[in-house]
């Protein structure tokens, strides 16, 4: 099961790419504050990508789902430098005993201190690419619709990704 954060759910918005993450052999769930901080206060904004977000739970691509209460939930909060967001998406993916897709390098920290699965949306969608869902070309365009849209990606990381994509072609 992937949890997703707002990040990956943004950028694949922007890229036109959400509706692809359905052949993933994983459910995928957002959070309600997820949801909150992406589709409501996204429409609210005026944002087009938070109707996409929006489009693609209607279409079952994510489910939505409370985070737990739980032990987890309430260490986190107590570190003020991780909002209520991130707080949902790991306490939500530990109780699961899935992986929680961000990006951010803190809440990924954060996440490894207690033990939770995290995963990248680079990573995502060259699972995507192997598994023959996205071509090269596709996923390099997807990778670069992200970044032309603010997606942060260090000069390093984009070789990286760039390589790995070229090896599974």
């Amino acid at each position: 099961m992937f949890v997703f954060d707002a990040t990956p759910l943004i950028y694949l918005s922007k890229a036109e790419q959400l509706t692809v993450l359905e052949e993933l052999d994983r459910e995928r769930i957002v959070p309600e504050a997820v949801y909150e901080e992406v589709v409501v206060n996204g429409i609210r904004g005026g944002y087009p990508d938070a109707r996409r977000v929006e489009r693609a739970i209607e279409d079952g691509v994510f489910g939505v789902r409370a985070a737990p209460d739980n032990a987890t939930a309430e260490r986190l909060r107590g570190n003020p430098n991780i909002g209520p967001a991130d707080v949902a998406v790991l306490a939500l993916a530990d109780h699961l005993d899935g992986t929680a897709v961000m990006d951010e390098d803190y809440g990924r920290a954060v996440a490894d201190s207690e033990g939770i699965e995290t995963r990248g949306t680079a990573f995502v969608l060259l699972t995507l690419l192997k598994r023959g869902l996205l071509d090269t070309r596709e996923t390099r365009e997807t990778i670069d619709a992200m970044v032309e849209a603010g997606w942060y990606c260090s000069p390093d990381l984009y070789a990286k990704i760039l390589g790995k994509i070229e090896s599974l072609s």
